[in-house]
């Protein structure tokens, strides 16, 4: 995977900080242009004010997200951030853009043509483009985290307003993700295995909004817990590969989760229930 760092978060004026947008192009999603193989995965990390450019591009119009397929014009449009959402151009005469909302009910935004900073409200979007071929090109954005005020606070008329140290949408695919993480912590207090991403697969797949989850699908929503809404730093392994890194991440997400209390027994009602071999299951709340 091709990484391009850039500023990972920003000091707000009230003291709190902001995550920045986190763009990916899945490997081979930017199709192929003169018979060449399509290219590696693509993971962009923009903070406020800054902006990445995609389409096919060129040598005089470079594009940090390669789009190549001929409908797609050379500079095809950009995404620009700010400090709680992030807005989308579209640079095509012709052609409209869907930025489509993956976790809810099928809502989405159309771009028109010369539509210039279209606010995007989603915090986890999907944009697609069309294409000449039979399937469209898309990438995914995972917008800043969305900045809730202390109510506590909030008639203050004086000093520093106090925000949300880690902001979890509980309807969203990334918070069932880390709800099966820790769900075996939760049921039983003993030290067990964190579950592995085709454990995590089977274990929503029977839930309405996880039914067509993938594997690469799962793997993108914990490093989005941890990189973005839990902001841990990547354990230090050493040597011992990539597999270890991928593990230590995943206990240092539960350890956090369940230490701050972000899950908690009462959210396992939002999990599909138990099926197969292997007891009963306990109920939330028991």
């Amino acid at each position: 995977m091709s990484i391009v760092r850039l500023d990972r978060r920003v000091r707000l004026g009230d003291g709190g900080t902001v995550s920045g947008v986190v763009i990916h192009l899945p490997q081979g999603s930017g199709g192929a242009e003169g018979g060449e193989p399509p290219g590696d995965a693509v993971t962009l990390r923009l903070g406020p004010g800054e902006v990445a450019r995609f389409g096919r591009g060129s040598a005089t119009v470079p594009v940090e997200l390669l789009l190549a397929d001929p409908a797609i014009s050379r500079l095809a449009g950009e995404i620009r951030v700010t400090h709680d959402h992030w807005q989308l151009t579209n640079y095509s005469t012709s052609h409209s853009y869907l930025v489509e909302n993956p976790e809810g009910a099928g809502e989405y935004l159309r771009i028109p043509p010369r539509r210039v900073g279209a606010p995007i409200p989603f915090e986890f979007s999907r944009v697609v483009l069309p294409t000449r071929s039979d399937a469209t090109i898309a990438f995914q954005v995972y917008a800043p985290d969305h900045v809730f005020l202390d109510p506590e606070a909030m008639d203050v008329p004086w000093g520093n307003s106090t925000v949300t140290a880690y902001s979890l949408d509980e309807t969203a695919t990334y918070f069932l993700v880390l709800l099966a993480l820790c769900e075996p912590r939760l049921r039983d207090q003993s030290r067990v295995a964190v579950p592995t991403t085709p454990q995590i697969v089977e274990r929503l797949r029977d839930h309405p909004a996880c039914g067509t989850l993938t594997a690469r699908a799962v793997s993108s929503h914990i490093d989005y817990l941890a990189e973005e809404k839990l902001r841990i730093a990547a354990p230090d392994t050493g040597e011992t590969g990539k597999a270890d890194r991928r593990n230590g991440k995943r206990e240092e997400i539960v350890g956090l989760a369940l230490r701050f209390g972000l899950v908690r027994e009462e959210h396992l009602a939002l999990l599909p229930p138990q099926t197969g071999a292997g007891g009963r299951e306990r109920q939330a709340g028991s």
